[in-house]
């Protein structure tokens, strides 16, 4: 019996496929990923294509994506001479590592554009006042943003696991914060 013989498993795949697109990533890679992550030993390549049905150009694709977030690594198997994959089991790390990649991808050329925007807005005198406050203010978010996660993400596991099962409830330590038990 295969993994994708039990039907959880399937539907485990299948809909994680479905909600990578809604999360911007290809229906391939991220049922590539979720066979991987339920997998208990390293699986090759030949192997995740027989499994999902997809054309060996679009696994090869997919593991090179989810490689690129870190999220997948390239092992080898004794005796055996393909590559095989595992991905990251531990799932604090899985997401530090989507969130570290997409803010690289995603974020940070975010910040540059707005950066350079805010500035030629700032010198333009023509330019309406309510796009030059907007952009200014889009700039001073995402910065401060960016700025919250670089501080948040040197935190233990630990510690990140406590603020999560916090919730709103940290707003106790902030002055003037309030939260309703």
């Amino acid at each position: 019996m295969t993994l994708l013989d039990h039907p959880d498993a399937k539907a485990f795949i299948l809909h994680w496929g479905e909600m990578g697109t809604h999360w911007g990533v290809n229906r391939s890679v991220a049922q590539v990923h979720a066979l991987l992550y339920l997998s208990e030993k390293p699986v090759d390549a030949e192997a995740i294509v027989e499994a999902l049905g997809l054309a060996r150009s679009n696994v090869s694709t997919a593991l090179k994506e989810l490689q690129a977030y870190a999220i997948v690594r390239r092992v080898h198997v004794e005796g055996d001479r393909r590559d095989h994959f595992v991905a990251e089991g531990d799932l604090w790390e899985m997401l530090m590592r989507i969130v570290a990649e997409r803010k690289r991808r995603e974020i940070d050329p975010t910040i540059a554009l707005l950066a350079d925007l805010a500035e030629r807005l700032r010198q333009d005198d023509t330019a309406p006042a309510h796009l030059r406050d907007r952009v200014v203010r889009m700039h001073e978010f995402l910065s401060t943003l960016s700025g919250w996660y670089e501080q948040v993400r040197t935190l233990p596991k630990s510690t990140l696991v406590t603020l999560m099962k916090l919730g709103s409830k940290v707003a106790r330590f902030i002055p003037g914060g309030k939260h309703k038990d």
